[in-house]
């Protein structure tokens, strides 16, 4: 007898909302999150959103650092207490964690060589080649005037530099990573991706949803390494 597909929940955590979905289907749930939550405090709304649900393991986006399941840093925009927390007994199932961006991005994979950058808070970024997934710490790499991607493609800067030449930056910035990576196509997702106007070539949309088919790919697809 072949094993049983597993239900899985998936966890997007965010600066401002944490949110859940089952892989057995209903819609997104979501509690305000913000710089008090923690890691505790986020498994107890959790634990209140899924009331009702029936799920076998858990895949987990969170907003940092993380190699092979484990938290390496504390969220930028959240309480710290995270580095170091056993999601897995706290929730009591197995758990894979992955940084949030890398999780978009696997829900946003169509195959061959593809590059995602996350326009949010901050810049995410991973890359997926032929079903290898890997997580990117591209924001912090020096961009223009001893500035680095985040703080000319960040929401801090499209508050401060207004619309038109956040956009110009943001597709400057791809520019450039496209020939330093050579994908095949990059996908802009994040909170901020829709306030752009125009893409460039081999440029799509991403879909925040996204996050939560990537959740369901770490346990669900058997061709993704990551």
């Amino acid at each position: 007898m072949p094993d049983a597909v597993p239900n899985v929940l998936a966890i997007d955590i965010g600066g401002s909302h944490v949110k859940i979905m089952s892989s057995s289907g209903g819609d997104e749930r979501r509690a305000v999150s913000g710089s008090k939550m923690d890691a505790a405090a986020m498994a107890d709304a959790v634990d209140g959103l899924a009331v009702g649900l029936n799920y076998d393991v858990i895949a987990m986006g969170y907003p940092g650092p993380v190699v092979h399941n484990h938290v390496l840093a504390e969220p930028h925009n959240l309480a710290p207490g995270w580095v170091g927390f056993d999601f897995a007994k706290r929730f009591g199932k197995p758990t894979r964690i992955v940084n949030d961006a890398l999780m978009q991005a696997i829900g946003s994979y169509q195959g061959g060589r593809m590059l995602f950058l996350g326009l949010g808070t901050g810049l995410g970024a991973a890359m997926v080649v032929d079903n290898v997934a890997q997580p990117m710490e591209l924001a912090h790499l020096p961009y223009r005037k001893g500035l680095t991607y985040e703080d000319y493609l960040g929401e801090a800067s499209l508050e401060k530099r207004g619309q038109q030449r956040w956009e110009k930056h943001v597709f400057e910035a791809v520019a450039q990573l496209m020939a330093a990576l050579e994908p095949d196509y990059v996908v802009v997702g994040g909170g901020n991706a829709a306030r752009l106007k125009t893409l460039p070539p081999n440029v799509r949309l991403g879909d925040n949803a996204n996050a939560f088919k990537g959740g369901f790919a770490l346990w669900l697809n058997s061709q993704l390494t990551v």
